[in-house]
């Protein structure tokens, strides 16, 4: 699949193009959010309607995020030890390099902007961001935290 970056379009609106959802689990998905709240993508994986993947490609997609699969991705001991475990876990991102004064992170919402504002003050860099499921990251934030805090 050809992913090409197109802002202008909503997330929902972009997957059912790709085919991978269609108008009536959209409008299922768009109805329990207003009722609820929370983002249209986690409540698609929740109803099964889509996988995290394809959230991740569509925010790529979106806004031009990189996606990184943490799965086969080695992380630094050293890069961990910048973002206390509690940050990781608040707001499910997890350092993946840093290079100079550039830190670079793999989150499931990298439209939050709180966060990243909170890991520059905490590190002291400027974040650059990759997309990543939450599913990942949670995987990773287990493995490369369990023996802090």
């Amino acid at each position: 699949m050809q992913i090409r970056r197109n802002t202008n379009k909503q997330l929902g609106e972009l997957l059912k193009e790709w085919n991978i959802i269609n108008e009536q689990q959209l409008e299922k998905s768009l109805a329990l959010q207003k009722e609820k709240g929370g983002l249209i993508g986690e409540i698609l994986v929740e109803l099964g309607f889509c996988k995290e993947e394809d959230i991740a490609q569509a925010l790529t997609a979106q806004f031009g995020f990189p996606y990184l699969p943490l799965a086969n991705y080695e992380i630094n001991p050293e890069v961990i030890q910048i973002i206390p475990g509690r940050v990781a876990r608040q707001y499910l991102l997890i350092p993946i390099d840093k290079i100079g004064n550039n830190l670079t992170l793999a989150m499931s919402n990298p439209l939050n902007i709180q966060a990243i504002e909170d890991v520059e003050l905490i590190c002291g860099c400027n974040v650059q961001t990759f997309v990543a499921t939450s599913t990942d990251v949670k995987k990773a934030i287990a493995k490369y935290y369990k023996d802090k805090e």
